[in-house]
């Protein structure tokens, strides 16, 4: 068995392609937390009066802080205090480019610490970056994340392009290992090979060709096997509770957008005249083309929404029911609680570890289908 090259290729053209977008991830957990919004200085005024009262328990914030991205790491807390790795801010201002650490913010996510760098003042609100003399003036409405009047764009490496960066190196030490071993003894594979070269074999074999073709698989086989293996190890390490894994990349929507994004294209550019001609010309009387039209070309855009969806949805409901599970202890108060919450948080982080690879194949499996039918060759009698 070869492996090639092209799929270290492919890894970082996904990779490159994820990183502009990911860090609109935060408007998605974001806009949850706007519903609670108005409260919050109710409920800080309150602790400030007395300090002595603990904070309550906030389920919703907990689930939050993890399904949605952040500009630092956080790791644990002590005393009361946030232990968290910082993570490099990149702006493009309206003076350039801006470059510095997050732990500036000193974990405000509330818009009121002002951090200025080189005569600009920044301030923080859930987790998007804004100009701080133009958020003053936003309405609730107002702030967005795609409100690019009143915030610069922001290229930071945030929680989930770092977890995105671990990936990559985990991918490519995992391919360049096997890639050495069959250098070394191009007999039966051994170690690393010897688990990974099943799962090669099963991409291709029970993926690849039954739903492209034996002519035309090999072409697609290290787009595949890159997004087969990129979700699967991403979806486990968003299962880890602890730093340096535990971000929740796969269930963020423009990650996985970008990704059917991929899959689309590289479907239309490799249609053949058959695949359009079954849009445009479908076998039906030519009364109804004016029905069918329509109905084929938005067919054409629901598959990778499909795709999009489906990833996003179940992997962020795994890690939603997890966090709900594990929060009835503290939400009751009682450690008789504990057994029954710790068992049915095991036996679903068992469970999200076959979803996991399930998602992982059946996304590889739709691309394939997808493709598939856009390279489909139909025999004229």
């Amino acid at each position: 068995m070869v492996i090639s090259k092209k799929s270290l290729q492919f890894l970082l053209v996904t990779f490159v392609a994820c990183i502009p977008l990911v860090n609109f991830a935060n408007p998605t957990a974001d806009s949850l937390q706007n519903q609670t919004e108005n409260v919050i200085p109710v409920a800080v005024a309150h602790e400030e009066a007395d300090p002595s009262k603990e904070k309550e328990f906030n389920a919703t914030d907990l689930i939050n802080s993890h399904i949605g991205d952040s500009h630092d790491f956080h790791i644990a807390d002590w005393n009361g205090n946030a232990i968290s790795m910082p993570l490099p801010i990149i702006l493009w201002t309206n003076n350039g480019l801006e470059v510095f650490s997050s732990s500036l913010f000193h974990h405000d996510n509330t818009g009121t610490h002002e951090v200025e760098v080189n005569g600009q003042k920044f301030v923080k609100h859930n987790e998007i970056i804004y100009y701080a003399d133009k958020f003053k003036n936003l309405s609730q409405d107002d702030k967005s994340a795609f409100n690019f009047e009143a915030r610069p764009l922001n290229f930071s490496i945030t929680k989930l392009v770092f977890s995105m960066f671990l990936s990559v190196i985990v991918l490519f030490l995992l391919f360049t290992s096997l890639a050495r071993s069959y250098k070394k003894n191009e007999m039966a594979p051994k170690g690393m090979a010897g688990f990974l070269e099943p799962l090669v074999i099963f991409v291709r074999d029970d993926i690849a060709i039954p739903n492209i073709g034996e002519k035309k698989y090999a072409k697609f086989m290290p787009y595949l096997l890159t997004v087969f293996f990129f979700v699967w190890i991403n979806n486990l390490i968003g299962l880890v509770p602890f730093f340096p894994f535990s971000a929740n990349l796969t269930g963020n929507i423009y990650f996985t957008f970008v990704l059917a994004l991929i899959t689309f294209i590289i479907t239309i550019l490799n249609a053949n005249k058959n695949y359009w001609s079954h849009i445009f010309s479908p076998p039906v009387p030519k009364a109804l083309y004016p029905i069918m039209w329509p109905v084929e070309i938005i067919g054409m855009f629901t598959k990778p929404f499909a795709l999009m969806i489906r990833l996003f949805a179940n992997i962020t409901a795994g890690h939603i029911i997890i966090l709900s599970l594990f929060s009835l202890i503290y939400i009751f108060e009682t450690a008789w609680i504990s057994p029954v919450s710790g068992a049915f948080v095991l036996f679903m982080s068992f469970l999200e570890m076959l979803v996991a690879a399930l998602q992982a194949y059946v996304f590889t499996l739709l691309s394939a289908l997808f493709i598939g039918q856009a390279v489909e060759e139909h025999d004229h009698h």
